[in-house]
C-alpha cells in the first residue's frame, strides 16, 4: 500500500412534537473511578435523557448520525418505523415517519426491523432500512422524505463520499460494498458493487486521500478501498482478540481507528497496519465516533455500561479524559461540535446525553 502521508498513522477501532425530557440520577462511576478529577483521574460525567416519540423500550436502534450543519442527531428506530431527528438547540424531536417495518428471528429471538442507520450527504440524510432492503433519502432541512432505492439485500452501514457524490453501504449478507449514486442528491441510482473477501464491518473515509476502510467481522481483518479505482489496496490484522466492528480515520496524521468488541486498536498506516496502542473501553463496543480536529474518540460499550472519551496522540497513544456509567443496550455515541455526547439507549428507549467534559 501507498503511504497515506510520511511517517503517518492509522487509528483502528474494533411525527412532530417536543418529547419529555428528563434528568438521569447521578450515576455510578465505572469501577476504578472517581467523582473528583483531578490530574490523573478523568471526571465522570453525568447524563440526562431524552424519551424517543412514541417509543417504549426495549427497541431496535443500531447506527445513530450527527449533522453538523442543522445541529440535529439523527436516531433510526426499527419499531416505530420513524427516524427521530433530535434537534440539539431546542432539545425537541422531530420525526420522519412511514417506513416499513417487519419480524425476524436474530439471535435466538424475534425483533422488529426497519429504519437503522443513517448518514448526512450534501443538504440530504440518507437512511437505510432493513426490513425493506432500501436506503432512502430525507430532505435534511424540512424533513421531507425522498425516493427510496431497494437493494439485493439489507443495508448495514450506510456512509456518504462526499468526493464522488456517492453512497456506501455494507451489505454483508452477500459479502459485498454497494455503492449508490448520489449526483442528484434526493435520487439514488444504484451504480456498482464490490465484492469483499468476507463481511464488511463499519465504515470511514479519508477524503484528504480518497480511501475508504471497513472491517470483515467474519476473518478479523481491515481493509483500505481505493474510492476511484474501487480495489482494495490493502489488508490487515484489524489487532482484535474477536471480530472487529466499527472504523474511524484521522487524515491528517494518517490515524485509522478500529472497534473491537472490548476497545480500541491503534494501527500504522505508513508500516502496513502495525499495532500502535490499545484501549480498554469495556465489553460491548460497535460503532464509535471520531473527533479529528479535537483528536478525542467517543466510544459507548453497552455490557459495560460505559462511556470512554479518549485523546489521540501522534504515536497513537490512547488517554482517557472522562468516563460516564450509560445503561443496558446504550451504545453507538456521537458528538456534536461543542463535544456533547449524544448515546442511543434500546432498553428504555430514550437518548441519553452527556455535557463536554471540562
Amino acid at each position: 500500500m501507498r503511504a497515506i502521508i510520511g511517517g503517518g498513522l492509522l487509528l483502528v477501532l474494533g411525527a412532530c412534537s417536543a418529547t419529555a425530557e428528563r434528568s438521569a440520577a447521578p450515576p455510578a462511576p465505572p469501577a476504578g473511578a472517581s467523582r473528583i478529577a483531578s490530574a490523573n483521574i478523568p471526571p465522570v460525567l453525568a447524563a440526562r435523557s431524552v424519551e424517543l416519540p412514541g417509543a417504549k423500550g426495549p427497541v431496535s436502534l443500531d447506527l445513530i448520525a450527527y449533522d453538523r450543519a442543522h445541529g440535529r442527531v439523527w436516531v433510526p428506530v426499527g419499531d416505530t418505523g420513524s427516524v427521530d431527528v433530535f434537534d440539539i438547540g431546542s432539545s425537541a424531536f422531530k420525526r420522519v415517519d412511514g417506513f416499513e417495518t417487519t419480524q425476524r428471528e436474530m439471535r435466538g429471538e424475534m425483533r422488529t426491523m426497519g429504519p437503522s442507520s443513517a448518514t448526512i450527504g450534501d443538504g440530504v440524510a440518507y437512511v437505510g432500512n432493513r426490513a425493506t432492503s432500501e436506503v432512502c433519502a430525507i430532505d435534511a432541512q424540512s424533513l421531507q422524505r425522498g425516493n427510496c432505492l431497494k437493494l439485493a439485500t439489507p443495508a448495514d452501514f450506510v456512509t456518504y463520499v462526499a468526493a464522488t457524490k456517492e453512497v456506501w453501504v455494507t451489505t454483508p449478507r452477500d459479502g459485498s460494498l454497494t455503492l449508490l449514486d448520489a449526483s442528484t442528491p434526493a435520487a439514488l441510482k444504484s451504480k456498482l458493487v464490490i465484492k469483499m473477501p468476507g463481511s464488511p464491518e463499519g465504515s470511514a473515509v479519508d477524503a484528504d486521500h480518497k480511501l475508504f476502510f471497513t472491517n470483515l467481522e467474519d476473518t478479523n481483518q481491515t481493509l483500505v478501498v481505493d474510492i476511484e479505482s474501487h480495489a482494495i489496496t490493502a489488508t490487515w490484522s484489524s489487532g482484535c482478540s474477536v471480530a472487529p466492528h466499527g472504523i474511524a480515520v484521522d487524515p491528517a496524521r494518517g490515524l485509522v481507528i478500529v472497534a473491537c468488541s472490548d476497545g480500541l486498536r491503534i494501527l500504522d498506516a505508513a508500516h502496513d497496519g502495525a499495532l500502535l496502542g490499545k484501549l480498554d473501553a469495556g465489553d460491548g463496543v460497535d460503532d464509535i465516533f471520531y473527533d479529528a480536529a479535537k483528536r478525542l474518540v467517543y466510544v459507548a460499550a453497552a455490557n459495560a455500561k460505559r462511556l470512554t472519551i479518549a485523546s489521540i496522540g501522534d504515536n497513537g497513544e490512547a488517554t482517557v479524559i472522562a468516563t460516564a456509567a450509560t445503561a443496558e443496550r446504550a451504545r453507538n455515541a456521537v458528538a456534536d461540535t461543542d463535544g456533547n455526547t449524544f448515546i442511543a439507549d434500546a432498553a428504555t428507549a430514550r437518548l441519553l446525553i452527556f455535557a463536554a467534559p471540562k
